[in-house]
């Protein structure tokens, strides 16, 4: 399949793309907001979705301030966003298969982890087992899509990429390597709809066994040289270490260098 001249796949107009959209939560303000993995999730729809062929969907409660942030989704150029009525405490993934079953798509992009709720990033594994379909976790760009395969770039550690062959259909993960989102433009997210569907509700009786605790303080780590490149982490490794504190241990006893170690630890923090 050939591409084109903005480095997008190009595929056919009647590939069907569904994606999966959450309310995300901005880390400073904690106000509501369009996810950002998930805004990645459209953005590599819209350019798969030629003919306008692209779902949005979400599962989960309806609020103000949830059709908010559901609106940022619109913003960025889908008319419309299915949501699939779930109250609290309720178990999303039946509501959302019985869904992609009735839509049928080929392709269903969702982001890598929620920002707010569990967070797990589960979902989109579960939905791959319960429909059979295949999975590709931290998508970094799709290449192209024949009738029944596709193929991507998945993402590796330290920038590496691995080029797959997919049978379609397929459930795809999305993190920050894949192409960031456009921005949110305010008249299409007024004027797009958000079209309430009934669902079927089921009780999430996994969450219910849990215990929820807020979160310790973790321990403060010591300081660790970030490079870029390997002659950076190179150039470091071999420098002498910097300091004008510390001391040298030589011929003291076990106790004694024990003592000096638990002394270094207490100063920077790490114990208490």
């Amino acid at each position: 399949m050939q591409r084109d001249g903005n480095g997008n796949a190009a595929t056919e107009p009647s590939l069907k793309v569904a994606a999966l959209v959450s309310v995300g939560r901005h880390p400073v303000t904690g106000r509501a907001r369009r996810a950002e993995y998930d805004a990645r999730a459209v953005e590599i729809g819209l350019s798969l979705a030629k003919g306008g062929d692209l779902s949005l969907v979400h599962a989960g409660a309806s609020s103000p301030e949830t059709e908010a942030a559901l609106r940022g989704y619109l913003g960025m150029g889908p008319g419309a966003v299915d949501v699939l009525q779930q109250p609290d405490g309720s178990d999303v993934v039946p509501a959302l298969e019985s869904w992609l079953r009735a839509a049928g798509p080929r392709v269903v992009l969702c982001g890598a982890r929620g920002e707010t709720g569990e967070g797990s990033g589960l979902v989109p594994f579960i939905l791959a087992e319960r429909l059979g379909w295949s999975l590709v976790s931290g998508l970094a760009e799709i290449e192209s899509v024949d009738r029944d395969t596709m193929t991507v770039l998945q993402a590796l550690p330290r920038g590496q990429r691995r080029r797959l062959k997919v049978r379609l259909p397929a459930v795809v993960t999305v993190d920050a390597a894949a192409q960031p989102a456009r921005q949110s433009a305010f008249g299409p997210a007024q004027r797009g709809e958000l079209h309430r569907v009934a669902s079927d509700v089921v009780p999430d009786a996994a969450a219910r066994e849990w215990t929820v605790a807020p979160a310790r303080k973790r321990p403060k780590r010591l300081k660790i040289v970030k490079a870029a490149s390997a002659r950076d982490r190179f150039k470091a490794a071999a420098a002498k270490a910097e300091g004008s504190g510390g001391q040298v241990l030589t011929g003291v006893s076990a106790q004694q260098g024990a003592e000096a170690i638990l002394k270094l630890l207490r100063e920077e923090g790490v114990l208490r």
